[in-house]
């Protein structure tokens, strides 16, 4: 492949965000045992998506035969945005949630990629509550490549494929990768959300077109967490926020169903909805969660 003739091209380490406040630490004791990132036979390896990018301010690429098709056919796509598809490694799994490879988040949410070849990934849903036990959801930026502009619940991402977020024991690396992105998304301090505190209630798997390129393949995992906290939104990631109680949330359901003021919600937030999320909630008020955690079904969701 052709070399950039501008700027620099990544290394095949993609650089991580620098978040100083959400670097993750871990006691010896959770490493003890723990062994390097997992290898894959050549058979069972996907490809990262290997487009050179350059460093510019508009994040373009262009080789001596010119630009690059990703770059043509996403130039219209935010610079941030942009970088995270290509930056960002997912975790590819199995539909039993093994680990099968990884590949770019870029590759991971292309509908013709995920049609072809079943890409699925591993995400998360965080659902934080207040003491007042209220909700807190987002509404995803206009940027945002898949689903922009649709409220969801608290947070919703992946963990990345790096050994922090690779711990398979009790959902760690899930765990570490939903208290890093909540700081990266809505500002929340990690000393406000710790990872001990997060309670991982299942899985689901399900698929949704965004548009007509894009959608997701997810093997989610649902996280519950009841904790007060300061919420800085990243304009970049989240356009408004709010915090709800069931009556508000029944209201909000109403208006997306009506029609009312555009409102729309992510298909992820609404299989939870539809199927968990008040039955949760009063488990998670009576103090009873952990009678309903359930980490062996993976329940498949349409």
């Amino acid at each position: 492949m052709a070399q950039s003739s501008i700027g620099f091209t990544l290394s095949q380490n993609l650089f991580k965000r620098n978040v100083a406040a959400s670097v993750i630490t871990h006691t010896p004791s959770i490493f003890r045992g723990y062994r390097s990132l997992p290898s894959f036979s050549f058979s069972q390896r996907r490809r990262r998506h290997h487009t050179p990018l350059s460093l510019s301010a508009s994040f373009s690429s262009t080789t001596a035969m010119g630009e690059t098709p990703a770059t043509t056919a996403d130039a219209g796509m935010d610079a941030v945005q942009r970088r995270l598809m290509f930056e960002d490694e997912c975790i590819l799994v199995d539909e039993n949630d093994r680990v099968v490879g990884h590949d770019s988040k870029y590759n991971c949410h292309l509908m013709e990629k995920i049609e072809a070849e079943n890409l699925l990934h591993r995400a998360f849903s965080v659902f934080l509550f207040n003491s007042k036990y209220e909700l807190l959801l987002q509404q995803r930026s206009a940027t945002k490549v898949t689903f922009p502009l649709v409220w969801t619940n608290t947070c919703c991402s992946h963990p990345l494929y790096r050994e922090s977020e690779l711990i398979e024991e009790n959902a760690l690396g899930v765990r570490n990768a939903a208290q890093r992105k909540l700081l990266d998304e809505l500002g929340i301090p990690a000393e406000d959300v710790p990872v001990d505190q997060f309670t991982s209630l299942g899985r689901i798997l399900y698929k949704a077109p965004s548009d007509g390129k894009w959608g997701e393949h997810e093997l989610d995992y649902l996280l519950f967490i009841v904790r007060d906290v300061n919420v800085n939104p990243n304009p970049d990631e989240v356009a408004d926020i709010k915090y709800v109680n069931r009556d508000q949330l029944k209201e909000l359901l109403r208006k997306a169903d009506a029609g009312e003021e555009g409102l729309k919600l992510s298909p992820w937030f609404r299989l939870v909805v539809d199927n968990f999320l008040f039955k949760w909630w009063d488990h998670l008020e009576q103090g009873t969660l952990g009678e309903i955690i359930d980490m062996k079904t993976i329940h498949k969701l349409t």
